[in-house]
């Protein structure tokens, strides 16, 4: 299974929006009102379930008073994080 499956990012990303919500110290449905999404999708989202758009990367940074970049790039060295460790990750396009 590839390192960039949407399943893979999607738990990657999860576990980045729970370590950012527990750091905030707010619940899932406090950060669901605080972003203006359905009170289950954080659930869902940290369990890997769903994958998120932009808008609600956005969303959630802002609900978090975080930079939505810092949760793409966060997720982004997870999934390569995890390539390193099982050998597998980006190549090299040179």
């Amino acid at each position: 299974m590839s390192l960039l499956s949407k399943g893979h990012i999607a738990r990657a990303f999860g576990e980045v929006l729970r370590i950012a919500r527990h750091r905030a110290e707010i619940s899932q449905e406090r950060l669901a009102e605080f972003a203006d999404i359905d009170r289950t999708y954080p659930s869902l989202l940290e369990r890997g379930l769903r994958e998120p758009t932009l808008s609600i990367v956005i969303r959630l940074g802002r609900a978090l008073n975080i930079n939505p970049l810092v949760l793409v790039k966060m997720t982004l060295m997870r999934v390569e994080g995890a390539g390193r460790l099982t050998g597998e990750g980006p190549r090299d396009q040179t």
